[in-house]
């Protein structure tokens, strides 16, 4: 179980984690707090939906968000960035995609994500292409992000 391993690996170090979330509107937050005794290392959530909420809470520059867009690899680092800045967390993912049915280009297709990831070691960010409806696409967004951690903290 991934939130389980996580969890395991957060505990031993005594880091906390945090999230940065877009298009999946919190539902990583809710995996890991659906497990019980989560509060000994998940330390806080932001769901930034809008370009708004990514810039007044995570710090994100709007101008980034205006030059790269909010679906790219620098504003998934920006973000993830702003998550440990603005918690006490060592350790965080963030999420920034296009999870449909609407809102996708031919550069950017519904189902394009972005991802980053925070840990003491720096920061690694991807782009993934997932197919699907907008449920499937965030869950498949959900299960990427905690299997990049895993990998990240193994």
């Amino acid at each position: 179980m991934l939130i389980g391993q996580i969890a395991d690996f957060l505990h031993k170090k005594q880091w906390m984690m945090a999230t940065a979330e877009s298009c999946t509107g919190g539902l990583i937050s809710a995996a890991c707090t659906d497990l019980a005794g989560s509060s000994a290392w998940f330390e806080r959530g932001f769901v930034t939906y809008s370009n708004a909420a990514k810039t007044e809470l995570l710090g994100v520059d709007a101008a980034l968000i205006e030059r790269c867009s909010a679906v790219s690899e620098e504003v998934a680092r920006a973000m993830v960035q702003g998550a440990v800045r603005h918690s006490s967390a060592q350790v965080a993912v963030a999420v920034t995609g296009v999870a449909g049915p609407t809102g996708g280009s031919a550069a950017k297709p519904v189902g394009t994500v972005c991802f980053g990831w925070a840990t003491p070691a720096g920061i690694v960010s991807e782009t993934h292409r997932f197919e699907g409806d907008r449920r499937q696409v965030r869950q498949a967004t959900v299960r990427h992000a905690l299997q990049g951690l895993v990998a990240l903290l193994k």
